[in-house]
């Protein structure tokens, strides 16, 4: 199982008629440039790329985050449905530094472009509470 998560919102950037989505969205093809890198890309066995339907960030579309359990979570936005190629580098690099990092830490001037600016959330990591009892346990064995 892959502990590190590169989110991408399907539903930003769409057009709608008649209260229905139609045709292809923004981020639909924001997350086909990014599957299209994705088995190039040498951290590919450590993320896996996961559409969602909505990331409730529509007025800062497109987006995405990099979510880890133990890690703080990081939703960008502004992304462009069209990155260049040297673009969607810097969004896998970006993610990179988030794997390496233990906390999850991606200080401004570290991020690559595009995500330099655009950042909407930093959520910190959720601690789960470890019982005394298997900790004991843990450190005997």
């Amino acid at each position: 199982m892959k502990a590190h998560t590169i989110f991408v919102c399907t539903t930003c950037a769409s057009k709608w008629e008649n209260g229905k989505r139609v045709g292809e969205s923004g981020g639909e093809k924001l997350l086909k440039r990014l599957k299209n890198d994705y088995h190039n890309w040498d951290l590919n066995q450590e993320f896996t790329i996961q559409p969602v339907e909505c990331m409730s960030a529509c007025n800062r579309s497109c987006v995405i985050s990099f979510a880890s359990p133990g890690k703080t979570t990081y939703l960008f936005g502004d992304i462009s449905s069209d990155l260049t190629p040297v673009e969607v580098k810097g969004v896998f690099d970006c993610a990179g530094k988030y794997y390496v990092h233990p906390e999850g830490s991606l200080p401004w001037a570290e991020r690559p472009q595009p995500l330099k600016k655009g950042i909407l959330a930093r959520i910190p990591a959720v601690q789960v509470p470890v019982e005394k009892e298997n900790l004991e346990m843990e450190l005997c064995n």
